[in-house]
């Protein structure tokens, strides 16, 4: 079998920071949260009103020949992050870019905002459902969309697999292209959650903070929700030096599991086995990671799931290991999460700078890690790991590596 080295070319996100990758940057390597008063186009009895809820963003100014009638709001972000991470590549103008380029989309919930519309205007109207509920509101339009603005040709998919999607589309898509099954992927995290009925939803679940994320402290006591996009365009290193592209990391290594075990409770030998693949598949040791973007959502149970699990595999050197987690930031945008903490892994390796977990109080006996608080830290490192851990126990590791 083919085994070719993997590259990333280009990067784009859309995030409660802004549009751009480097508003997503600037925002995460400063500690500025974009967790905001939520505004909702009719009320559910909400409760709970914060979260890192996107704002003011234009379709038609990045595509003036699409209509957005056509498209949920999670297609509309795919776009955009779709857009920026091809210009990024270089491939603006190479268009259609044909059979051997495949798009992969993750999304945990996908269409939530065309079907809680169509099923509210039923109830309460009795009136038909708009004739562009099913094209928009399929769970892959994001990325049947994609490829039709862009001319992929190739594989075409969406992975949905709750806050493991977008990661899990990454190392799909990296073994793909490693294995000569396509060139090149553009793979999109998107999610759009800030909806009346998602944040009543999880509400009720009661794992939801009503102030502050505070991963891996003392005194956290729930999660975000946040939504958004990020985009990364990949190819075999072949093919990017081929065509003199810029490379801005390396996909490395990639690790899934499933605990197999409980809905919600997170696992920690699921979690470690994850990481523990991720740097076999890029025969890698522990000694060769330099820092870890965990997923610490600041629930009680995940991060000192996931501490624990990260002692499994680096052992003493947990202690002076960078690990921070950039939630408290974008938010926990669920099936985008592995994608946008994806590309901030990339820009920290691109920087040599790890960026904070902001709010953090004091350190919890219950997560004995090198916790990066409140202020980011210079650290020049080589690779880096990402954590992306989901309810229903499917867990996703991907290592990344420095472009050189």
């Amino acid at each position: 079998m083919t085994s070719r080295s993997v590259v990333v070319t280009g990067l784009g996100a859309l995030t409660t920071a802004g549009h751009g990758v480097e508003a997503l940057w600037t925002a995460a390597a400063t500690g500025v949260s974009g967790v905001k008063q939520i505004v909702l186009d009719y009320e559910f009895g909400n409760n709970l009103r914060i979260a890192a809820q996107v704002q003011d963003f234009d379709l038609e100014r990045f595509f003036p020949h699409l209509k957005t009638s056509f498209f949920d709001r999670v297609t509309l972000m795919a776009l955009i992050a779709a857009d920026e991470a091809v210009k990024d590549a270089g491939l603006a103008e190479a268009l259609p870019l044909g059979p051997r380029t495949s798009v992969i989309v993750g999304t945990g919930i996908a269409s939530l905002g065309t079907i809680e519309e169509s099923s509210r205007n039923m109830a309460l109207t009795q009136k038909r459902p708009d004739p562009l509920t099913v094209p928009r509101a399929m769970i892959s339009a994001s990325a049947s969309n994609v490829g039709l603005v862009y001319g992929c040709t190739g594989t075409t998919f969406v992975v949905s697999s709750a806050c493991a999607s977008s990661a899990q589309a990454l190392g799909i898509a990296f073994h793909m292209v490693r294995a000569g099954l396509t060139d090149r992927a553009i793979v999109v995290g998107s999610e759009a959650i800030v909806t009346p009925g998602g944040m009543k939803a999880w509400e009720m679940l009661r794992v939801l903070s009503p102030q502050l994320c505070r991963p891996f402290s003392r005194g956290r006591n729930g999660l975000l929700l946040g939504e958004g996009s990020a985009a990364l365009v990949i190819e075999a290193e072949e093919v990017a030096a081929a065509r003199g592209a810029r490379i801005r990391g390396r996909l490395l290594g990639y690790g899934t599991t499933s605990d197999a075990k409980d809905m919600l409770k997170p696992d920690v030998g699921g979690a470690a086995e994850a990481m523990t693949l991720a740097l076999a598949d890029a025969g890698l040791g522990a000694e060769a990671v330099g820092y870890v973007n965990a997923h610490g959502t600041a629930t009680i149970l995940n991060d000192s799931t996931e501490s624990e699990a990260l002692g499994r595999v680096f052992g003493e050197k947990l202690g002076t290991l960078p690990v921070s987690s950039t939630k408290p930031i974008h938010g926990h945008t669920l099936g985008a999460a592995g994608a946008i903490e994806a590309v901030v892994t990339i820009r920290a390796l691109e920087e040599g700078f790890v960026p904070p977990t902001i709010n953090f109080l004091e350190a919890d006996p219950a997560c004995p890690i090198d916790c990066v608080a409140n202020v980011g830290r210079s650290h020049a490192f080589d690779v880096a790991l990402t954590n992306s851990f989901a309810f229903g126990g499917i867990n996703a590791s991907l290592a990344i590596g420095r472009a050189a």
